[in-house]
């Protein structure tokens, strides 16, 4: 009987070792469960009710014996914690730290991170010659350190309440508004050296009227014609803050001047390698919403005509220095063109569908008259016919359709041709500039298509089919196809799915050229547009930048 008592002490105490030595690392922490209310009081209810056992003399030794195991315990803890600063590291760990400390005393012996440190300094980009004369002028000028509201101690002003009619925010109040830019300080706004620069440059360089219009090229000479277009850093500028929607140029032969819209209303001027404003440019804000066409008349060389969602369409009139109120609505509309070869008569299609014609002759800035078409869908984009001005073609949900304007009703009106096969939205549609015997047509499904218009058939046949990513982010402009007015047969679409590339196509499906700069464009050019003389093309980003390609 003592052999096995003594053999059992010994077993117990073997036990006891093995736990007090195991290493704090793989020891687990208790969980504690979270109780609720009711539970916990019937918890401590079952414990005070229930009897407690008398402690005999077997329940001492054993709380004697815990005792001194927690006390060998915290000298086996002390020792470990003074041996080499590692308390319960195993022996692969002791020697890990001890191969790590050898790299690195061998990485600096080689002097490797300072060559690093090196590198970085040499690959960092530089920057650009206009970045530098911004900071430059900012430290020069002592511009103040922007604080917030919370650091200078000071409440938020309470933010005014907007006047919403039928849905649309506050529009600027009607009639005319003066040419005020807003990127220049108040001393230069007043005084009308702007406007005067403006004005010459719209009137003084717009070709005569008896000058005849460039004559078309050979698919050769065409091609070799792009390939002498480069861009460069001087040719780039942020001409609106914030997302571009729209962008066009000036007609004018001697000078290269550019106007666009963005998202907050504002209109923007460039003219490449002039000297006003801020980097050239100057901006204005005639609208509240978004721009979302925006043209120049070929008629009055003085006159740049803006759409808005805002419901409003203004005229921006360089010799009166004002922009015009041309059209008001009381609902949003999308886009506009021109109906009469002295740009006099425009259409201008909303968002639910209808389209309304108005000629600006007529005092006032109502419509001459409104028709419903004949689906009732939005209505994404709308294109007129270069000689037979009476025909307009609409682009709707998943169908383009073609109306007479001298047959529009009231409500459905009938369709003189229709261009079938898409599948998704289609937010372009273009008659080709010269002649109007095509319509290119940008859609969702991921497809460029070319069809034929020449016979006017009630089922326009489909020529063309080219595949290409146009989907696009949403806080990016929609990519369109838009042909060249120099070339009847050519077009160029920006690519989604390379962002530095512009391509230009022919109508035959053939990839003509691709203008490629890593260096100045790293971005999607979604908005582009070629000059309608000059060799020129244009492309805009989603920041509102412009990167123009001449020779």
């Amino acid at each position: 009987m003592a052999t096995s008592r003594t053999n059992s002490e010994a077993v117990v105490q073997v036990d006891l070792e093995a736990t007090v030595r195991r290493s704090s690392r793989s020891v687990l922490t208790p969980t504690r469960f979270q109780y609720s209310a009711e539970i916990a009081t019937d918890i401590k209810k079952k414990r005070t009710t229930t009897t407690t056992r008398p402690t005999t003399h077997n329940d001492k030794k054993h709380q004697n014996s815990r005792k001194d195991i927690k006390e060998e315990d915290v000298k086996n803890s002390a020792v470990e914690c003074t041996s080499g600063g590692h308390a319960g590291l195993s022996s692969y760990e002791l020697e890990r730290l001890e191969n790590i400390k050898q790299n690195q005393a061998f990485l600096s012996s080689i002097n490797l991170f300072q060559a690093t440190e090196e590198l970085k300094q040499v690959t960092r980009p530089k920057l650009s010659k206009r970045r530098l004369m911004r900071l430059q002028a900012a430290v020069e000028k002592g511009v103040p350190v922007r604080k917030s509201l919370r650091l200078q101690s000071l409440t938020l002003p309470p933010k005014p309440r907007e006047t919403q009619i039928c849905g649309l925010s506050h529009k600027r109040p009607p009639g005319p508004l003066l040419m005020k830019p807003v990127n220049m300080e108040d001393e230069a706004k007043l005084s009308y050296t702007p406007i005067y620069i403006l004005f010459v440059c719209f009137f003084l360089i717009y070709p005569a009227p008896h000058e005849d219009i460039k004559m078309e090229l050979s698919l050769k000479e065409y091609r070799s014609a792009l390939k002498n277009m480069k861009t460069t850093e001087d040719r780039e500028a942020i001409v609106v803050n914030k997302l571009l929607v729209c962008a066009a140029f000036h007609p004018c032969t001697s000078s290269l001047l550019m106007a666009t819209g963005n998202t907050f209303g504002t209109v923007g001027l460039w003219q490449l390698g002039s000297d006003w404003g801020n980097d050239s440019v100057l901006r204005f804000e005639p609208h509240t919403r978004v721009v979302a066409c925006i043209a120049f008349s070929r008629a009055h060389p003085t006159h740049l005509l803006s759409l808005s969602h805002d419901g409003t369409v203004r005229c921006m009139d360089v010799e009166k220095a004002v922009f015009d109120d041309v059209y008001d609505s009381e609902e949003p509309l999308k886009t506009f063109d021109f109906m009469s070869h002295d740009c006099t008569s425009l259409v201008v299609g909303y968002f639910n569908g209808k389209v309304a014609i108005v000629d600006r002759r007529t005092p006032g800035n109502s419509h001459e008259s409104i028709h419903s078409l004949k689906f009732k869908r939005s209505l994404l984009c709308v294109s007129v016919h270069p000689l037979q001005k009476q025909y307009f073609a609409v682009a709707e949900n998943g169908i383009v359709n073609i109306y007479d304007s001298r047959y529009l009703k009231e409500k459905k009106s009938k369709t003189v041709s229709q261009l079938h096969g898409h599948s998704l939205s289609i937010h372009g549609a273009y008659f080709s500039p010269r002649t109007g015997n095509r319509v290119l047509t940008s859609c969702m499904d991921g497809y460029i298509r070319i069809y034929d218009t020449s016979a006017m058939t009630k089922k326009a046949p489909l020529l063309t089919s080219i595949r290409h990513k146009l989907q696009t982010a949403s806080y990016r402009t929609r990519v369109s196809a838009v042909w060249d007015p120099k070339q009847e047969d050519c077009f160029v679409v920006g690519s989604t799915s390379k962002r530095h590339i512009v391509l230009v196509f022919h109508e035959s499906g053939k990839l003509l050229h691709s203008f490629v700069d890593r260096d100045n464009v790293t971005s999607v050019l979604s908005v582009t547009a070629f000059h309608p003389t000059r060799n020129a093309l244009l492309g805009g980003n989603a920041s509102g930048q412009l990167h123009v390609f001449s020779d």
